[in-house]
């Protein structure tokens, strides 16, 4: 069965917390006949939306994970994932962009662009994503559509016109105006779902036709036949505004915004029918492979479903039934039964089941096309991984996953626990790239890190209900980092006499701040003074010695180490003696190199009513931090400042303490900077504490 990829469109939902996102989704499932009943998010019912299925994500009322779901619009096929807004849970919004094709920005109409929304929309712009803005709750008291597009002009800096005017606002928001058709839409019923078109209120009309003309004119640099209609001054084609408004959100040029509340079931229809109508389907998008035969030549997929198949698990989740491992289709076809090659491993896989996911419920299938995105069972590999068929060999373009920078020590109750505890852990750093965990030689314990304090927070919670481990956590650590800050030479002869051939190796060269990475390896040597055998042995004893610092113990990072000299013995050189060299001499260069530690810098914004404003604002001088800017709306501002991470344990608390619990903060990772001398001096001493007490 040969089917049509322009009827199908995968779709993220992704905006600032609370906005709404999750209320949508249910409301699109349920006027596409996927559920029968609405619930809310924090539902009274006890049912929670069908898309935040775990109980955590019930409890609080966010989402942790993204879930998958499809659905049909008319005649059009739908997957769609709910991605979450917090900051912490960023690598689940990288992972479904990496392969969506379109999305839908969802914004709340009082809150309006928010700093969430800023990195969603930045994350949208990385991966090539069109997007639809859509402006919820217009029922709050508060709403104002017209400022939220503002914001979208200018914060974002995205193209953004109206397609719809309210009718009435806040509560009296009664349904939209049509700014293409104009005509004026309500939904009537219990739950929105009779659809009801009539004549533009005579109130409105005069805006609206004010409106529309500027969003016909900016819609004509599109299409010179929508110009060429609009310069005839007669009527014009509703296909044309149509076609024009969609060539510009697939080239990102524009976006569509729409308005309405989830909640209200206002305005939901509407925005299905722009999402079938602007936003891509697979074949409107270019999509990138590297063939691994040809030296990571890039490549488009193509789409076909009679070319070789290619296909991306882009996450990982371990459920009631073994690993569910999602997959993005881009070209060939799949079915039950077949063998595919993961091509990070090589291994052959055989596929036994395949599915299409509902939230946490699923519906087998027999095969699979270009485009679709659906789950495979019991098939073992990472998120990120590309599987292919025989012919070919190709990796997809990896995504982009961020480093953690907090960490806790987690120490096990009991025997059980442990068990328990390294089963949890093992799936956790499976299905999330940003979640870290090992052994601390020193000290024996376990050390996850993350991506901030409520990331370590949902795992630790999760370690307990779904794997019963009772786990006891250190204080956090925050992940500092060495660095060099001036060039520095080594001359290092390794030398040792045992009986039989003994150990030596001499490295000489120097050590230099690197601009840009972690660290770089340069090898000058001439005339064979290192034999070449040798070379990669002094890389390992450098690298050896950038994994911990002598100041506080962290990784080192920007060192570029160059040798350009040496010596060997003929009979007592081998690998392991330049290792030790090498080690050896990027001690002592490193000591020379006037080492400093470096800690993670947070970008903060703190969000609240204008009055808290100098408080808050107090409250991040006093924990070192650097304040950019402040932006006030109304009775609102938002302070938007750079604070080392270190300082901002326990904020939360302060924070609401400070602004009787009106105000919130996200936070998410900048970069690293020197930390100031008197706690660095602090650092240094701990540490050395510490190694004369182990």
């Amino acid at each position: 069965m040969s089917k049509d990829l322009s009827k199908v469109r995968n779709i993220g939902i992704s905006a600032h917390i609370d906005s709404g996102k999750t209320t949508l989704s249910e409301r699109i499932l349920f006027y596409t006949k996927r559920i029968h009943a609405i619930h809310e998010v924090r539902g009274k019912d006890g049912v929670g939306a069908k898309m935040d299925s775990m109980e955590l994500e019930k409890e609080r009322g966010i989402t942790i994970q993204s879930a998958a779901t499809y659905c049909t619009w008319k005649d059009t096929n739908i997957n769609i994932i709910d991605t979450p807004g917090h900051v912490d849970f960023t690598v689940e919004v990288e992972r479904a962009l990496r392969v969506l094709d379109g999305a839908i920005l969802v914004l709340c109409s009082v809150g309006g662009v928010q700093s969430q929304s800023i990195t969603v929309n930045r994350q949208m712009t990385r991966y090539n994503v069109p997007r639809l803005a859509f402006i919820n709750k217009c029922d709050r008291t508060g709403a104002n559509p017209e400022k939220v597009t503002r914001q979208l002009r200018d914060k974002l800096e995205l193209n953004a016109h109206l397609l719809q005017i309210p009718i009435g606002l806040e509560n009296d928001l009664k349904g939209v105006v049509d700014l293409v058709t104009m005509r004026a839409v309500y939904f009537d019923g219990d739950n929105g779902e009779d659809i009801r078109e009539e004549t533009i209120p005579a109130e409105l009309l005069a805006a609206a036709e004010e409106k529309r003309e500027s969003l016909l004119e900016e819609l004509s640099m599109f299409s010179e036949e929508l110009m060429e209609a609009l310069l005839e001054g007669g009527a014009v084609d509703t296909e044309l505004i149509y076609a024009a408004a969609r060539k510009g959100t697939l080239a990102m040029e524009f976006t569509p915004v729409l308005l309405g509340s989830a909640y209200k079931n206002k305005g939901v229809q509407s925005l299905l029918d722009a999402v079938t109508r602007y936003l891509p389907s697979p074949t409107d998008v270019v999509n990138m492979a590297l063939d691994l035969k040809e030296s990571e030549r890039e490549f488009p997929v193509s789409n076909n479903p009679d070319d070789p198949l290619i296909m991306l698990a882009f996450k990982l989740e371990d459920g009631r039934y073994g690993q569910l491992t999602y997959v993005r289709t881009y070209q060939g076809k799949l079915a039950k039964g077949d063998t595919v090659y993961n091509s990070r491993t090589g291994k052959k896989v055989k596929i036994g089941r395949l599915c299409r996911m509902h939230a946490s419920e699923m519906e087998e299938i027999d095969s699979c096309g270009s485009g679709d995105i659906v789950a495979l069972f019991g098939i073992d590999c990472a998120s990120g991984d590309t599987f292919t068929s025989e012919e070919i060999s190709c990796s997809m373009t990896s995504m982009h996953i961020p480093e953690p920078v907090i960490s806790l020590a987690v120490i096990p109750a009991d025997n059980k626990s442990q068990m328990n505890m390294s089963k949890a852990l093992n799936r956790f750093t499976k299905e999330d790239p940003t979640f870290k965990t090992f052994v601390d030689h020193e000290t024996g314990e376990t050390i996850i890190s993350g991506m901030g304090e409520l990331h370590l927070e949902v795992y630790i919670e999760r370690m307990k209900r779904e794997y019963s481990a009772v786990v006891e956590v250190g204080a956090p650590q925050v992940a500092y980092r060495e660095t060099i800050s001036q060039r520095a030479e080594f001359n290092y002869t390794h030398k040792k006499q045992t009986g039989g051939s003994g150990q030596y190796g001499r490295v000489a060269g120097y050590l230099e701040p690197l601009e840009e990475g972690e660290y770089e390896f340069v090898d000058n040597i001439v005339g064979g003074v290192i034999p070449r055998e040798f070379i990669t042995s002094c890389d390992k004893g450098f690298k050896k010695g950038v994994e911990k610092g002598s100041l506080c113990g962290s990784p080192i990072t920007g060192v570029r180490a160059v040798i350009n000299d040496g010596a060997y013995h003929a009979v007592d050189s081998s690998d392991m003696a330049f290792q030790q060299a090498s080690l050896g001499a990027f001690r002592e260069g490193y000591l020379k190199a006037r080492p400093i530690i470096l800690e993670p810098i947070m970008k903060v914004a703190v969000e609240g009513p204008t009055e808290f404003q100098g408080p808050v604002m107090g409250s991040i001088n006093q924990r070192r931090g650097m304040i950019i800017g402040t932006a006030e709306e109304g009775a609102y501002s938002v302070v938007e400042a750079e604070v080392p991470l270190s300082e901002m344990f326990g904020y939360s608390t302060t924070l609401r303490s400070l602004t009787q619990g009106k105000a919130e903060f996200t936070m998410e990772f900048a970069t690293f900077k020197p930390v100031p001398k008197n706690v660095s001096e602090q650092l240094i001493k701990k540490y050395q504490d510490e190694r004369k007490n182990s």
